[in-house]
């Protein structure tokens, strides 16, 4: 019997790749025969790089880049196969996890780092970037991104406004002249599972401002700072930054690449399962196991277990997910060809001591096993019905 486990990463436990491994170990005690394939899978945010390079027998890249909060931070990216494609979390640079609870405050953290990450990227010979957004601690934009790559944007007085979202209200005019021109011979590809615009009640500000640190009279500033860029856009280049779905995704960084870098903005589940060519291994599989940290309501809108539901269920396969906590979980996940779900935990635990990777690592195990013997009950060790 062939399968595939493919966990996305449990967040804030263990990554998607040593998931998988843990929950392969299981199966294999119950039945040593059984064929069991990997692969590590994202929906575009933490954990994208991860499976693009083990996917696609990439390299990983470490750089020193500009964080936040304008300190300096180790920032880890991906080079693939071809040598020509970078894969780049947003996180890596301007990530939640960067900036400590007090200190955060998204009119003054940058997403400069990020510039940095895909200058470094060009510099290794790659012309063609995907991006992971989320996961972000700003809403500038993506000014700062942007001035890492050579645009320059200037106050009434000429002098170049400063960085965070606190600049945004300040700029009267854009210079795109002296842009890299390894920057602008490149192509973008953007994972993006929002369609918020870039301002406005459903905007970038209102929506995810609050989460970044920022208080009623904060959100409202920003979202004025968002309002005035666009326009200056608007008039200078005649670009209607607002009419861009998903412009307003990390803090803006959705605006700034689709309008000033022509980047595409696709699903995070659909870019990822293209660019490891799943399509093909889950046709070849006689079951699924999948899963994340938590299945709910919000599984069905872009996560990756629902993904590989929905494509698995083109080629009739079974598939089965595990999580964390499932009590969120119901009848939907069914319709979108989860065909059954399990909770890893066996029974009461803080949550604090459940997300210990060691724990996890445990639960995975245990819970990979007792699948396996399932399915020696109901098909034998080689598929065949008992």
């Amino acid at each position: 019997m062939d399968i595939l486990v493919a966990l996305d990463s449990l967040k804030g436990s263990i990554s998607s790749k040593h998931a998988n491994e843990v929950v392969k170990e299981g199966l294999l005690l119950a039945d040593p025969d059984f064929r069991v394939h990997t692969v590590p899978i994202a929906d575009g945010g933490e954990g994208t790089v991860e499976a693009l390079v083990e996917g696609i027998n990439g390299v990983y890249k470490q750089v020193e880049v500009t964080g936040p909060l304008g300190e300096k931070v180790q920032a880890r990216y991906g080079i693939l196969g071809d040598g020509k494609t970078a894969v780049i979390e947003i996180a890596e640079a301007c990530g939640f996890p960067l900036v400590p609870k007090q200190k955060r405050n998204p009119l003054y953290t940058t997403s400069y780092g990020v510039g940095e990450m895909i200058l470094d990227a060009a510099k290794n010979g790659c012309n063609e970037f995907i991006i992971g957004l989320g996961g972000s601690a700003t809403n500038d934009a993506g000014i700062g991104m942007l001035q890492a790559l050579g645009f320059q944007f200037y106050d009434e007085q000429g002098i170049e406004v400063g960085q965070g979202g606190q600049s945004l209200s300040k700029v009267a005019h854009i210079n795109d002249r002296n842009v890299f021109q390894i920057v602008k011979e490149g192509s973008f590809l953007v994972a993006c599972d929002v369609n918020n615009p870039l301002y406005g009640e459903n905007g970038a500000a209102y929506v995810f401002g609050p989460q970044k640190g920022a208080d009623v009279k904060i959100v409202k500033r920003l979202d004025t700072g968002l309002r005035h860029f666009a326009k200056i856009v608007l008039d200078q280049f005649h670009l209607n930054l607002q009419s861009i779905p998903g412009a307003g995704a990390a803090g803006g960084l959705g605006a700034a690449f689709a309008g000033f870098l022509q980047a595409k903005l696709v699903p995070g589940v659909e870019l990822i399962f293209h660019q490891i060519r799943l399509e093909k291994t889950v046709s070849k599989m006689d079951l699924i196991i999948t899963g994340e940290g938590k299945l709910d309501n919000q599984t069905n809108f872009g996560k990756a277990p629902a993904g590989i539901a929905k494509l698995a269920k083109r080629f009739g396969v079974p598939v089965v997910a595990i999580a964390g906590d499932v009590r969120k979980a119901d009848q939907r996940l069914h319709e979108q060809g989860i065909d059954a779900y399990f909770s890893i935990i066996p029974g009461p635990m803080d949550l604090e001591k459940a997300m210990e990777p060691c724990t996890t690592k445990e639960n995975l195990k245990r819970t990979g096993e007792q699948i396996g013997r399932i399915i020696r009950l109901l098909h034998g060790s080689r598929g065949q019905v008992l």
